[in-house]
């Protein structure tokens, strides 16, 4: 099938960037302009690293287009690559890291209260966020130092190392969760849900064709 050549016209944009993999060493790099409704930039990478971000923004930059503001995944390095524009990380992923450490139903009553805390993170401001993390920490400030000595090497780890992420992970990514907030006039999104949309669409298609290949995509 032909594939139109996309039209780009100069002019700034707020962008969402992340990957998605088909296979483990076959993805899709790709920034969209939510409010444009199209993808201005796709590529194939191997792997989720920084140079495939920056050759976006740099191809994007060369098209004439320049990011006011950017939604991402959380990566560190990422974050430095956008670092002279506002960010914001998406929420879902925030979400998705707690659930990681803490798993969709976690026993400790600590955990189910920072993962409550952390499903409320649409529906609050970052005052009010901060303050419910830090209180939850004073809470458990004992609890989350308690160690555990392995009897064979004789050496200690934290007891609830998990949990001890998870909060870390919260306190890290503060400053970038309520960037669509400080704002306003940008109208920036606080999901990646207009890109993650476009992967379910083409995860489909490749579903319907039981398996994808390079030569399929290209």
């Amino acid at each position: 099938m032909p594939v139109k050549e996309q039209l780009h016209v100069s002019q700034p944009v707020v962008a969402i960037a992340d990957v998605t993999f088909f296979k483990r060493s076959f993805g899709l790099c790709v920034i969209r302009a939510p409010y444009l409704k199209k993808n201005l930039y796709a590529q194939e990478v191997q792997t989720e690293s920084v140079d495939a971000y920056k050759q976006g923004r740099i191809n994007l930059e060369k098209r004439g287009y320049t990011i006011e503001a950017i939604v991402l995944d959380g990566r560190p390095g990422v974050r430095q690559l956008f670092s002279d524009v506002p960010i914001q990380m998406g929420h879902f992923h925030q979400k998705q890291i707690i659930t990681r450490y803490l798993t969709n139903n976690p026993k400790l009553e600590a955990s189910l209260e920072l993962k409550k805390i952390t499903e409320a993170l649409c529906k609050t401001n970052e005052r009010d966020f901060a303050a419910a993390i830090n209180n939850w920490h004073q809470k458990w400030s004992c609890f989350l130092k308690e160690r555990t000595t392995d009897p064979l090497t004789g050496k200690w780890f934290y007891t609830h190392k998990r949990l001890r992420s998870a909060y870390r992970s919260l306190k890290i990514n503060l400053p970038y969760l309520f960037t669509y907030q400080k704002y306003p006039e940008l109208n920036i999104p606080n999901t990646t849900n207009s890109l993650d949309g476009c992967f379910a669409y083409l995860k489909e298609l490749v579903r319907v064709h039981r398996g994808i290949n390079n030569e399929l995509v290209q």
